[in-house]
């Protein structure tokens, strides 16, 4: 019975205590108008609250109080930015996505220019399921996206947002469209920035476009001659014979002094993951032969450290080195994956998501 008791005692002061809290967020709610006086010192008191894990479960659960930091995130009042921030750090809670969902169209207006809108939609999208919903609220053709991408200075939270919503088909028809310029930008990208998850996302996201083997011919195609940018990246300051030298790809030789390859493990690792899928079909695997892949790929292999990124340099090598399958086999992506394998991939799949999920949240502002 003292058991019982104790139990039961615990219950109702746990129920006290969601009490409170929940009164409490409806004050804050209340405080978080934009006419409000009070509203910055709110603002800054949801951003400190969801700081902490339980912070940001608590704010998830209140859609009252996930609307007033909309509110005020989308005035042009005082308080707008720590209330942008502190939905940042609310918005990375499953149980924010619905409340949330409805301010899309809002959000979609701060891009390209705002790093924290960004981090709230690649926050929205980070499940796989959600990641079109969030599409469609953000209008044909995910018009703002490619905005975003063509801006002269993409926000660094641009990059997760990119690699998340290429996850559903819908982001990577957006990024395949005709004209061509968002594959570009991407390509373009993978140098261009100091910000190290700008060039993540756009690893990650032409990785993700790469899963259809439809779009591997456009993508290799003089058009877009995306090879040669993918491979940069990889490439080392070695000097090669002139013979060798003259199978690469023009971009490739006679790198200057100042070239230095990707410093990020899981961004070069990304790279060759996408040339993996690349060499999926026969026709990719004869470009990546042809146009010297091999040559990167052997320096590569004698200077990489990180284990991950050599296991994935290893296995591409043994692909272009290898046999060619027999004619059923040809196309790797349509090979039939034994059950226990698919079992497998969905378990590493399943362990990384949780992974990411126990990443502490960092608090925008």
């Amino acid at each position: 019975m003292a058991a019982d008791a104790k139990e039961a005692a615990a219950m109702e002061e746990a129920e006290s205590d969601g009490a409170a809290a929940a009164a409490a967020l409806s004050e804050l709610a209340a405080l978080l108008s934009p006419s409000s006086p009070a509203a910055p010192a709110a603002a800054e008191a949801a951003l400190a609250l969801s700081g902490s894990a339980s912070g940001r479960a608590l704010l998830a659960g209140h859609p009252a109080a996930l609307a007033a930091l909309c509110g005020l995130a989308a005035s042009a009042s005082r308080g707008s930015e720590p209330a942008l921030a502190a939905l940042v750090n609310a918005s990375s809670e499953p149980a924010a996505l619905e409340p949330l969902l409805p301010a899309v169209p809002w959000l979609a207006e701060l891009l390209p220019g705002s790093g924290p809108a960004c981090g709230v939609l690649a926050n929205l999208g980070r499940d796989e399921a959600a990641a079109p919903r969030v599409l469609r609220a953000l209008g044909p053709g995910a018009g703002p996206l490619l905005r975003a991408l063509s801006a002269e200075r993409p926000p660094e939270e641009l990059g997760a947002l990119l690699c998340n919503l290429s996850r559903a088909p819908e982001g990577r028809a957006a990024l395949l469209e005709p004209s061509g310029r968002a594959l570009r930008r991407l390509l373009a990208l993978l140098r261009g920035p100091a910000s190290a998850a700008l060039r993540r996302g756009a690893a990650g996201a032409l990785r993700n476009c790469c899963f259809q083997h439809e779009n591997h011919e456009r993508l290799l195609s003089p058009e877009l001659d995306a090879l040669p940018l993918l491979l940069l990246p990889l490439a080392g300051p070695e000097e090669l014979p002139e013979e060798e030298m003259e199978q690469l790809p023009v971009d490739l030789q006679y790198l200057p002094p100042e070239h230095r390859p990707e410093e990020e493990p899981e961004i070069r690792k990304m790279l060759l993951e996408t040339l993996m899928l690349l060499a999926a079909t026969k026709a990719g695997r004869e470009q990546l032969r042809r146009r010297g892949s091999y040559l990167v790929l052997r320096e590569l292999h004698g200077r990489e450290r990180d284990p991950a990124v050599l296991g994935a340099c290893h296995n591409l090598i043994q692909v272009l080195i290898g046999e060619e399958p027999e004619a059923a086999m040809e196309n790797l992506l349509e090979v039939p994956i034994p059950p226990e394998l698919r079992q497998r991939f969905a378990d590493m799949d399943a362990e990384e998501e949780r992974r990411r999920r126990e990443e502490p949240a960092e608090t925008a502002g």
